[in-house]
């Protein structure tokens, strides 16, 4: 997975300053994310990978899929990657550029687990809070972990707060066994 990662990046670099050049951030990230969502598609990939089409075919293929919703700078990239037998790159590279468009506008994605549903105010008093913090804008998911017993794990990046009764206990029997 690390190698399909380092060959996106200098696609998805290249990509995010073009669209910072064009001002339009919104408009790449919306037809790159459909790119990389058709080279996903099973029978697209099948397409894209078969040495009987032509890389005229393929292309043919790709954008009769997508139609108007790639614009001609997206389209280049896509007959690159097309004509350089990386097509299947798409997903990974549409992926980066969220993670750069997410660190340019400031926005930090946050997985919080909670042990029970989570109220709206509550939710909301809780993203305030991790974005204080991290003085950024968060994008938050929430998942029920009864399992937890009470309170939450918050997982912000590669860092997790633990915040849960099932944390606590844990941490009080490795003290206690010492």
């Amino acid at each position: 997975m690390a190698e399909i990662a380092t060959l996106a990046r200098p696609y998805a670099e290249a990509a995010f300053r073009s669209a910072l050049e064009a001002r339009d951030l919104r408009g790449w990230s919306a037809a790159l994310s459909l790119a990389g969502q058709i080279a996903a598609e099973p029978r697209m990939a099948d397409a894209l990978g078969n040495p009987r089409l032509t890389r005229a075919q393929k292309l043919e293929v790709f954008f009769g899929v997508g139609g108007e919703g790639l614009p001609a700078p997206v389209r280049n990239l896509v007959t690159i990657l097309v004509e350089g037998a990386r097509a299947s790159l798409l997903p990974e590279i549409a992926a980066q550029f969220e993670s750069l468009k997410r660190a340019h506008d400031a926005v930090l994605k946050v997985r919080i687990v909670s042990a029970r549903e989570l109220a709206g105010a509550e939710r909301d008093d809780l993203v305030a809070a991790i974005g204080r913090k991290y003085g950024r804008t968060i994008e938050a998911t929430v998942e029920i972990d009864a399992s937890l017993i009470g309170g939450a794990r918050i997982h912000v990046g590669d860092e997790v707060i633990h915040a849960s009764m099932r944390d606590a206990l844990e941490q009080m029997s490795v003290a206690l066994a010492h």
